[in-house]
């Protein structure tokens, strides 16, 4: 639990705006502070839709209260019967016992195609762009009051071929948070698995002229003293590099 028990999931405070990204187990604990918090119109951007990235999404207490708003949107699905029919295809029997009928908030489902951009709220605008990974995945850049926040998970990169889709998302991004599943050792043998290294993050970071890397989307594997070591090496690497743990509040100021 030091660096992640739970699968991904990003809440983003911007302003007065607070929205969440993926929905992965973590959204669970995002839904309870939803409601303490009395927030009553949020988004949920999707990334994909693999279980580890939705898995959490009919656990999301909010979803059942009629009194809540929630804008769901993905990149990868505009041609593969929607986002709406994803969520709601493992919600069926006998997968969970509860359909997605079920939720009595204001859900309205969202597909668009990656590369496109558009605004949540006054202020907060995103562009977005595709990544290389299986059945598709969507990076997303979060812009508000001068600062910004590149979301880059889950991607596989191209050894020495740089992506330029990324590279042109995160220029002088204050923080990019990015796949880091494997390190370089490993990637070879994952070639295919559509992840990628803290090792690659860094080296587009430092070329986009990127503040921060949030070393993001850990092998299950690893565990606490091999993350413990891995953060000091690339802490070391490079200053700007940090790797992300279970409940971390980043502040751009």
């Amino acid at each position: 639990m030091k660096y992640g028990g739970n699968t991904s999931c990003i809440e983003i405070e911007a302003g007065d705006y607070r929205f969440v990204m993926d929905a992965g187990s973590g959204i669970r604990n995002f839904g309870n502070e939803f409601l303490k918090s009395d927030i009553k119109e949020s988004h949920l951007l999707l990334t994909h839709t693999h279980w580890d990235h939705i898995n959490g999404f009919p656990f999301f207490v909010p979803a059942y209260d009629p009194e809540r708003s929630i804008h769901i949107m993905a990149g990868h699905l505009k041609n593969q019967g929607g986002v709406q029919d994803v969520l709601s295809t493992q919600m069926h029997n006998p997968m969970f016992p509860v359909p997605l009928e079920a939720m009595q908030a204001s859900l309205r489902f969202e597909d668009f195609e990656a590369g496109e951009s558009f605004s949540l709220a006054k202020g907060v605008d995103i562009q977005t762009a595709a990544l290389n990974h299986p059945n598709g995945a969507t990076a997303y850049r979060i812009n508000h009051g001068g600062k910004s926040v590149v979301y880059v998970t889950d991607t596989e990169h191209v050894p020495g071929k740089p992506d330029q889709n990324i590279l042109g998302l995160i220029e002088g991004a204050d923080l990019v948070i990015y796949d880091s599943t494997y390190t370089e050792e490993e990637f070879p043998a994952k070639v295919g698995w559509g992840h990628s290294t803290w090792e690659e993050g860094m080296r587009l970071c430092q070329a986009a002229n990127v503040k921060r890397l949030a070393i993001f989307h850990h092998d299950p594997d690893h565990n606490d003293d091999f993350m413990d070591d891995l953060a000091k090496t690339a802490e070391k690497a490079w200053s700007g590099n940090f790797v992300s743990r279970e409940g971390m509040e980043v502040i751009l100021d």
